[in-house]
């Protein structure tokens, strides 16, 4: 035989029409005879099997904190294997157009870690119900890429295919396929490509396009097509397949692989929407066939819109049929209308995108000279991470001219420059003097505490309170008198007390706590963990009961990794709750120059995270960066830092006060200063929790009004844990949870407002 009559004999066998893959399961007998059959007939040409290397992805994207590797790697393969051999598991996949036996995992195995990189772009909720769509594609040139797209982005359980064309080689100029695949039908080429993408993707292919007699089996056949892309080129058919669909209720998309033009018709939505948004002007499907090559450049002219006629598409248009057989379409407008088409499609399915309309992805407009976007940098961010913190707030000086017989203003001054140096909750100093000679009114500002964490001002008469212990520590260090006596003024509730200074001829006992007033800081380093000593609990005890208050300890290793998970769990929430995220955010300082104009909330470098990590911040503190794992329910990498800290700590703290009034709250702050300044004295550290409490608050006191309901379930959870550990004596207010620890010196402090914004004379 001569080699060219070989060679057609060869070309002749080859297989033109099959796409669908053959499935089996070796554990079963029946697959397990056909198997035997197909490579005894010479029909495998190619086993490819990497199955054990699919599980154990599957294992490590499964455990993606546990970052498996290694023997505990395969420790969890072998035990997702089983007992029984590996072969019997999963599906082997038959591509009779090439040979191939392909082992891969078993269906929803095989979807879970195809569709475990589309998590956080598209939910596992969102993917499950794309898999319950069917999808028609009309015109399969331009249309393959769609086609092919779909199925990369698990977008549609069923693709329905039309076209009545073989592959040329003209084609290859934007249709993905190889030079063997010349003659093949474009149906085909699509199909088998999807196969090969993903063996359990039903395909279904009409192989003469869409016809009058076609078309109704096309839209409903097995249940109505959720979607249509239709991207032929004949205008009747175009025009005839929207009708058809309109009448079913079909939504349909078109990409017109020219200035990315992307059109939305939703007939779903619309029943009597006029097709192609009115740009026929009346004409019908059957008014457009039989038309002349200049009477089709009118009809598309009127589809794409008169700016067509500026671009090189315009021009083409007059040679069709002259120097072209057809308008021109590139490789690249091919590849993004598969693009845009598929990001479009799977929004419509999501209800995402509900209106109809025209839009464009126009490279040549939006990239080219002059066009430029400006290259952002976040300077805030940038900043944080090379910026010296800023020198921390200054105590006042304690001494005072012994023949001065009268409290002077300056004595005022000094005293409440020692009050702002307390704590307060995001920093927010929510306190207001008033002077009148040596007496000064204590309040809460009405505009400075934090909304949803200071349940009835609480936390910020807590505050006062801290800074009322202050200036009575600092008094009689500066040979004055200090009497806290009630404001007895029921007409101003936030009025807390009246601090009376007197010069008088008295020797007053200087308490050695006021000497680190100017030292007292908050610190968020990790501790080393060392066991808080007795001596140490005791004196921190006999601080908080000076004030009438009570330290509940917790040094017990097991009950502090619990309010690690308490209060990991707490961060998680609050993160995830808008309401809450907003608030945090707005306490950020994020430059030298926002720490320095506003001298209140947190400057970052006070957080004490590496700098690597405070992108990380930015991004948690960003509503729209968190907004979908919210929605999702991740955002578990926002646990790991109070977890990390707590497990850091010498014990878990919290200072609470009989009753629940402001009074309460206010001689609680008292307590609390004590307490901290005491720590501060002993070399302890101190990093504060307050959100948690004072939203409990607001949930048993308040009904949990303003909080979310998510936010209201969770508190509730978390509320119960929380009283496992700490054994609250019943009607005591909470002041501050706190954990000790040995830790270096912080690397920043928060600054303070100047005592003139917070002090009035009168």
């Amino acid at each position: 035989m001569k080699l060219a009559e070989r060679l057609a004999a060869l070309s002749a066998v080859v297989d033109q029409g099959t796409y669908q893959p053959a499935l089996f399961s070796l554990a079963d007998s029946w697959d397990r005879r056909k198997v035997e059959e197909l490579v005894a007939s010479g029909l495998v040409r190619e086993v490819h099997d990497r199955y054990v290397d699919q599980l154990a992805e599957l294992c490590a994207t499964r455990s993606p904190k546990q970052r498996l590797r290694g023997a505990a790697l395969d420790e969890a393969v072998q035990a997702a294997l089983g007992d029984g051999p590996p072969e019997e598991r999963g599906t082997w996949v038959h591509y009779p157009w090439s040979g191939r036996l392909v082992h891969v995992l078993g269906e929803a195995e095989y979807r879970e870690l195809r569709f475990s990189r589309n998590r956080y772009k598209i939910t596992p909720d969102e993917q499950a119900r794309l898999r319950d769509k069917r999808i028609g594609v009309v015109g399969l040139s331009v249309g393959q890429a769609s086609a092919v797209t779909l199925a990369l982005e698990g977008v549609g359980g069923v693709l329905r295919l039309a076209d009545f064309d073989e592959l040329a080689l003209s084609n290859m100029n934007r249709l993905r396929a190889g030079v063997h695949e010349i003659g093949l039908h474009k149906c085909v080429i699509a199909a088998r490509a999807i196969a090969e993408i993903d063996p359990y993707v039903r395909v279904e292919v009409s192989r003469t396009g869409i016809t009058e007699e076609n078309v109704e089996a096309f839209l409903t056949e097995g249940g109505k097509l959720d979607l249509v892309i239709e991207e032929c080129d004949d205008l009747y058919t175009k025009v005839f397949l929207r009708e058809r669909a309109r009448a079913h209720g079909v939504p349909v998309l078109m990409e017109t692989n020219d200035r990315g033009m992307l059109d939305v018709e939703r007939f779903d939505r619309e029943p009597d929407r006029p097709v192609l948004h009115s740009l026929l002007r009346g004409l019908s499907a059957a008014d457009l066939k039989g038309l002349t090559q200049a009477q089709k450049v009118a009809i598309v002219l009127r589809i794409i819109g008169p700016d067509a006629l500026k671009g090189r598409l315009g021009a083409s248009l007059l040679e069709v049929e002259e120097t072209t057989t057809s308008w021109p379409q590139l490789a690249s407008g091919t590849m993004l209308g598969g693009a845009v088409s598929t990001d479009a499609a799977r929004r419509v399915l999501l209800g995402e995108l509900t209106r109809s309309g025209r839009y464009f992805v126009d490279l040549d407009a939006l990239v080219k000279d002059g066009r430029e976007a400006e290259v952002l940098v976040d300077a805030a961010l940038e900043e944080a991470l090379v910026r010296r913190p800023l020198p921390p707030p200054a105590a006042p000086p304690l001494a005072r001219p012994a023949d001065k017989r009268t409290v002077t203003r300056e004595d005022v001054r000094r005293l409440v420059g020692f009050g702002v140096l307390a704590p307060s909750g995001g920093n927010a100093q929510p306190w207001r003097f008033v002077a009148k000679g040596g007496r000064v009114r204590c309040k809460v500002s009405p505009d400075g505490g934090r909304s949803l964490n200071d349940f009835q001002s609480s936390a910020s008469f807590v505050a006062l309170g801290a800074a009322v212990e202050n200036m009575v520590l600092a008094a009689p260090a500066m040979g004055l008198s200090a009497e806290v006596v009630d404001a007895g003024d029921a007409s101003d509730p936030l009025a807390a007390c009246d601090v009376v200074f007197r010069v008088d001829d008295s020797s007053y006992a200087v308490d050695p706590l006021c000497t680190v007033i100017g030292a007292r800081s908050t610190n968020r380093k990790p501790g080393t963990g060392a066991s808080l000593s007795d001596r140490a609990a005791a004196q921190l005890a006999e601080a908080a009961e000076e004030r009438g208050g009570k330290l509940l300890l917790v040094t017990d290793r097991a009950a502090i990794a619990e309010m690690g998970e308490i209060l990991g769990q707490a961060d998680r929430m609050l993160f995830l709750s808008r309401k809450h995220n907003e608030e945090m955010g707005a306490e950020l300082r994020w430059t030298e120059e926002e720490a320095l104009r506003t001298r209140d909330g947190l400057d970052v470098l006070t957080l004490d995270v590496p700098p690597s990590a405070l992108a990380a911040v930015r991004l948690a503190t960003t509503w729209k960066a968190v907004e979908f794992a919210a929605k999702m329910g991740g955002g578990g990498a926002l646990a790991k830092s109070a977890r990390h800290l707590v497990a850091s700590s010498s014990a878990m703290a919290l200072v609470v006060f009989p009753g629940t009034s402001s009074r309460s709250y206010f001689e609680g702050g008292r307590a609390l200063e004590r307490v901290w300044l005491s720590a501060t004295a002993q070399g302890i550290a101190i990093q504060p929790w307050s959100a948690m409490l004072y939203l409990f608050a607001r949930l048993e006191r308040g009904g949990g009004k303003a909080l979310e309901p998510k936010v209201r379930e969770q508190l509730g959870e978390l509320r119960q844990r929380f009283l496992r550990v700490f054994e609250v004596p019943a009607g005591h207010a909470e002041i501050l949870l706190f954990r000790l620890s040995k830790a270096e010196p912080p690397t920043a402090r928060s600054l303070r407002k100047p005592v003139e914004d917070v002090l009035t004379f009168l």
